[in-house]
């Protein structure tokens, strides 16, 4: 707070935000973390081992500058690959911090094994994250229970400070608005319909930017587990349930249907996949292309639709885009039922973990601790405050012109762009896009659904609920959706729908396989999603039955009925879990 109070006039410079600051004070490290770990020192690598990332080496660009900071450190991100877990488990080191990608097998057996950091060893919990040890408690608990051992290890991502409410659609069913505007917004009542639209959509669009051909969809298969994970997302999109096992999973009722069963979720989205691939209207490099690949796609105008608003509306939205009356944005099928996951205070399956062996237990619950806080929250979403973004004399939150460009456009380069840490005074030159600075750990805190308790409004952390942005200008295509719709967000939209289904958040925790089971299980899942994929890219009828029936035989000998009982018995303890 002295480094900030020496800084008031600078900022107020540098920023414009002398209302900010009064309204709203910087965040301040807590404890003496910054004497154990002095800032003008050498920097200290902390190596981050996450099962969430899809980037290898040292965190570069605006967060790196921010670790560099706050706490002197810098940051190699270590992802998770065929074997990475196995292999660091042998050597008896995890790394300095973990995330998880499930709270499941995997993450049991390190507890087991003496890998990961007890929290409250020493007191370090309270001592060096204390905005954790005061405002996650329901986390922290769940984290117990699951933990198995009575002590705390982590906490798991997406916690909200209250229960109640659900998270923001990310299963947006996103399509280009213009060009369904064009086509005199025919009906579309349920998937057929929405191959019908697709059709006469590249009919009046049968290119993008570039010249090249133009698809319904581009898809990638780097995200596929259990199955393919774009299939099994459809069936979670159009039907409302849950991913769960080798199959889905009803919140309703507890209901589990396994991928294979006949006219299954599941299998009605291959179906409508070779549809798509026969008429032309899939991507064909689906199968063989990385995230990467796929989005420049979707920005250059080459797909009509994303159940995902990360790959649709996110992605394509940019001023350039709306400037040209091009936009993407919700139009979901009359007969689906959208999942949303509903908010709560325990948090979920991704947790933030330490590692046993590491030298920095204490400097690494410091920088959860930020990551867990309001400010550190927004700092990941959406850059450094001051920079990008700030709070108004209101204490409402807004987007800095420089801000406002990387959010419409994550490429925007940084490159040269003088930063004035409002923590320490130093001033530091960002090199890099926005989205390449952006902290590759790939795993979040708070949800962005929650209300921000800094601010004064009642915003949550998404900006689409900003008063900053809900009164920004408004482009003419995104007038025409507003007009047709009725409202002026596509949450809106899909609470004045009606139509949707709520996980609940619950305390749940995948059971772990035996032995056997687990060779049974990727003998059955590997058959699973190569086959989907065969049946997707089949030229005719009987060469997708072909496939189909192959995928059906060979998960049989290898033992599908065995996973389909593990499935079922996990459905079962979801079931009860939410009747609690």
């Amino acid at each position: 707070m002295k480094r900030i109070v020496s800084l008031v006039l600078a900022l107020m410079f540098v920023f414009g935000a002398v209302s900010a600051i009064a309204q709203v004070p910087y965040y301040s490290i807590p404890s003496d973390i910054n004497e154990i770990f002095p800032l003008d020192g050498d920097p200290i690598q902390l190596n981050v081992y996450s099962q969430l990332a899809n980037y290898a080496g040292i965190q570069t660009g605006w967060s790196a500058a921010l670790l560099k900071d706050l706490f002197n450190v810098t940051i190699n991100i270590i992802p998770d690959s065929d074997g990475t877990f196995e292999t660091r488990m042998a050597s008896g080191n995890l790394g300095d911090m973990v995330v998880w990608g499930a709270n499941g097998a995997d993450y049991k057996n390190a507890i087991e094994k003496g890998m990961l950091f007890n929290w409250e060893e020493y007191g370090f919990l309270d001592m060096y994250a204390p905005y954790v040890a005061a405002n996650y408690t329901d986390a922290l608990e769940s984290n117990r229970e699951i933990s198995g051992t009575g002590d705390v290890y982590g906490f798991g991502f997406n916690v909200a400070s209250t229960k109640g409410s659900h998270q923001s659609f990310f299963y947006s069913w996103d399509l280009r608005w213009d060009l369904y505007k064009q086509l005199g917004y025919p009906e579309i009542k349920d998937l057929k319909d929405l191959m019908e639209v697709f059709k006469q959509m590249k009919a009046i669009c049968p290119t993008d930017d570039r010249g090249n051909e133009t698809y319904a969809v581009s898809v990638w298969p780097d995200w596929d587990g259990n199955m393919v994970m774009y299939v099994k997302a459809l069936a979670t999109a159009y039907r409302g349930y849950d991913e769960l096992g080798i199959g889905h999973y009803n919140p309703l009722n507890g209901e589990f249907y396994d991928c294979l069963a006949q006219n299954s979720p599941y299998m009605e989205c291959v179906q409508f996949f070779n549809e798509l691939y026969r008429n032309g209207l899939l991507d064909p490099n689906s199968m063989t292309q990385n995230y990467e690949q796929m989005i420049e796609k979707v920005k250059n105008s080459g797909t009509f639709w994303s159940i995902f608003n990360y790959a649709g509306s996110m992605a394509y939205n940019t001023d350039e885009h709306m400037a040209q009356g091009r936009m993407m944005y919700a139009r979901v099928p009359d007969e689906a039922y959208p999942i949303t996951y509903g908010l709560g205070t325990t948090g979920g399956v991704r947790i933030w973990s330490i590692g046993a062996d590491t030298a920095y237990p204490d400097l690494c619950l410091a920088i959860m601790d930020f990551l867990a806080t309001p400010e550190g929250s927004m700092t990941m979403w959406y850059g450094p405050r001051g920079l990008m973004w700030d709070y108004n004399a209101d204490g409402g939150m807004y987007f800095t012109e420089l801000g406002k460009k990387c959010n419409l456009d994550t490429k925007h380069d940084l490159t040269g762009v003088e930063w004035v840490s409002p923590y320490t005074g130093k001033s530091y030159t960002l090199s890099g896009n926005f989205n390449d600075g952006c902290l590759q750990i790939n795993n979040n805190t708070l949800t962005k659904d929650m209300v921000n308790p800094d601010g004064k409004l009642g915003e949550t952390f998404n900006k689409d609920t900003w008063v900053s942005e809900l009164t920004a200008t408004t482009y003419d295509i995104q007038q025409d959706w507003r007009d047709y719709t009725g409202v002026s967000l596509s949450d809106q939209y899909f609470e004045k729908l009606n139509h949707y289904i709520i996980m609940p958040d619950i305390p749940y925790a995948e059971s772990e396989k035996d032995d056997e089971l687990t060779v049974i299980w990727n003998q059955v899942t590997k058959a699973i999603t190569t086959y989907t994929w065969r049946a997707i890219f089949a030229k005719n009828p009987g060469e997708y039955n072909y496939h189909i029936s192959e995928m059906k035989r060979i998960c049989k000998e290898y033992g599908y009925e065995k996973c389909v009982a593990w499935s079922q018995q996990e459905a079962a303890i979801k079931w009860a879990l939410s009747q609690n």
